[in-house]
């Protein structure tokens, strides 16, 4: 029989005071609970992921100087084992550093086990500053319990279709009695059930119950959603941790089986559902996280928006204030000639459902001055695109004016559809220090909407119905006149997005197989693939098809100068998609 504490902490990059006291704190309590183990997420101690911190011998320094504060923490602990996720030199060539687990006990180290795998796609570039461990199983007897460990990749190649090596495959020959795997797996739609069936699968192949212990919280473009969980040798998930939250819980595991410990020892978990969040609540709670974390983590206790009146700024305003509250972000409206007296309005009757204060900055008298100063300079009057992108240029120089002198961070308002085509103004509306709808298309953007507006109407979370009704109650914190209203930049007369772009149902799904094509989600993934073959089957869908994959091209490099996003899908521009600017695309 083993008692083992699941410690699934919000931990921060570089932080390692911070997080030597979140660690030693849930170790205390882990150990009061009388628990054998207590794991911590990979990279624990150090957050992940440091990047090139690690190229700084101070900071490895200082990640050795803390690691030996938790050895002295194990000390007064008497009988706990830590499973310790942190940075390990090593001798011989390479980088001369592992990504690696310490397992120790009364200031002693019992055991190192060193990642195999390092994944150097899509957000990860671990080979970067780590070099692959030895091919060697760990195991180790805690109260004769044998242990195996893995960490995070080591656990995903039992297809063995991405590496050579299969470090789970490895360890079944060696017969433990239970796998430890601890992680920082970033969450996206659709990652949560990946997890289920890649490691459940290789749990019932190999016949091994498995642990897995993951991160919680946002780091930068990435949010970690926790969601630990546990697999018996059936392949069936048999315990979750919370999703977006910090959790400790002590599992007891016994002959095979995880039971909860404490109170009430022999009852079996709480049945884990097959299908997790719906996709707006999903995508809600991941915004919501990345955006208090960020603003935390960079020292922001407020937030700017500009507030047009569209449907892009009511869901960035509605969401920071759910984040944050309404105290702490400030709305800004900027009419300009061209704005329609709805764009004021809405302003107004969002703010007010939301309780925030609406500042009012015209820039008409700016535009004037910009146009009349181009002409006298220039000899040609600004019009068209300048004069249009001028308008919104003056406005992010406003916002940015705001943010300095006040100090918010500034939010951009950009959603996915329109970054990927170009669809922005480079130092306009692009500026700002983090993007929360950058990664939701124009169509999840008005679903998102309507969502937040049903769970205000109907306390629920997931019925399509409370959506419709909410909309036609016309009671949620996004006026339905901003959700009706037709998208529109409102820089020039009459202006419509319907002017410049395809229709967004049809441009969505064709930036969806353009951009994530295989990374999408497995539900979505088919529909996708027929209906853009199903546009690519006549010659006026053909070119359409061309027109946007041109447009993606030649945007990226208003993208790469943009903020960043916050990631919810499967492949997020940033980090995640590293395109070349000066190229051929096709």
């Amino acid at each position: 029989m083993l008692d083992i504490a699941v410690a699934q902490l919000n931990l921060t990059v570089g932080d390692l005071d911070g997080n030597v006291r979140q660690m030693t704190t849930a170790a205390r309590r882990a150990w009061e609970q009388q628990a054998d183990v207590v794991v911590f997420p990979e990279l624990a101690l150090t957050g992940y992921y440091p990047g090139d911190l690690l190229d700084d011998p101070a900071f490895l320094q200082r990640t050795e100087a803390a690691f030996h504060a938790l050895l002295l923490a194990s000390r007064q602990m008497p009988g706990l084992h830590w499973v310790v996720g942190l940075p390990v030199r090593h001798a011989g060539p390479g980088h001369g550093l592992h990504n690696a687990l310490h397992v120790i006990r009364g200031g002693d180290i019992l055991l190192t086990c060193a990642k195999q795998l390092l994944p150097t796609y899509n957000v990860f570039d671990e080979r970067r500053h780590f070099d692959p461990g030895p091919d060697a199983v760990r195991l180790l007897a805690i109260r004769g319990v044998r242990v195996g460990f893995l960490i995070c990749e080591d656990g995903w190649n039992d297809s063995g279709q991405s590496y050579v090596a299969n470090p789970f495959e490895r360890l079944r020959d060696a017969a433990p009695d239970l796998v430890v795997s601890i992680n920082a797996s970033p969450s996206n739609i659709g990652k949560r059930r990946q997890r289920h069936d890649v490691l459940g699968q290789a749990a019932r192949r190999h016949g091994l119950p498995l642990l897995y212990v993951n991160h919680v919280g946002g780091h930068d473009q990435l949010v970690y959603d926790g969601a630990s969980f546990a697999v018996e040798a059936d392949g069936r998930v048999v315990f979750e941790a919370r999703r977006f939250e910090p959790e400790l819980r002590v599992l007891r595991f016994e002959q095979g089986r995880f039971w909860l410990a404490g109170r009430n020892d022999g009852d079996a978990p709480p049945a884990v559902a097959r299908d997790g969040l719906p996709r707006s609540e999903f995508y809600r709670r991941q915004i919501v996280l990345g955006l208090r974390d960020y603003a935390r983590r960079c020292g922001f206790a407020d937030v700017v928006v500009g507030c047009s009146g569209g449907i892009d700024s009511a869901l960035t305003l509605a969401l920071a204030v759910e984040a944050l509250g309404a105290d702490h972000v400030h709305a800004i409206t900027m009419p300009s000639v061209w704005s329609s007296e709805g764009s004021v309005s809405d302003s107004a009757r969002l703010c007010q459902r939301l309780g925030l204060a609406l500042h009012t900055h015209p820039i008409g008298d700016l535009v004037a001055q910009y146009a009349s100063g181009f002409a006298s300079a220039f000899g040609t009057p600004l019009q068209g695109l300048a004069l249009e992108n001028v308008q919104a240029r003056i406005r992010g120089t406003v916002l940015m004016e705001y943010s300095n002198q006040r100090g918010p961070l500034l939010l951009t308002t950009g959603n996915k559809s329109e970054l990927s085509v170009g669809y922005c103004t480079l130092y306009g509306d692009t500026n700002g220090g983090l993007g929360l709808i950058g990664d939701l298309y124009k169509t999840e953007v008005f679903a998102l909407a309507r969502h937040l507006n049903a769970q205000a109407g109907a306390g629920s979370a997931t019925a399509t119905a409370a959506d419709a009704q909410a909309d036609a109650d016309d009671t949620g914190p996004i006026p339905r006149a901003i959700i009706d209203k037709p998208p529109s930049a409102e820089l020039a007369p009459g202006q419509r997005d319907s002017d410049s772009l395809p229709p967004y149902d049809v441009l969505d799904e064709v930036l969806k197989w353009h951009i994530e094509g295989q990374r999408l989600a497995p539900d979505e993934l088919p529909g996708v693939q027929a209906r853009v073959a199903q546009l690519q089957a006549t010659p006026e869908g053909e070119a359409l098809v061309q027109r946007v994959r041109q447009l993606i091209a030649r945007s990226e490099y208003k993208r790469r100068q943009a903020a960043p996003v916050i990631r919810v899908r499967g492949l997020a521009f940033g980090s995640g998609r590293q395109m070349p600017v000066a190229a051929k695309h096709f």
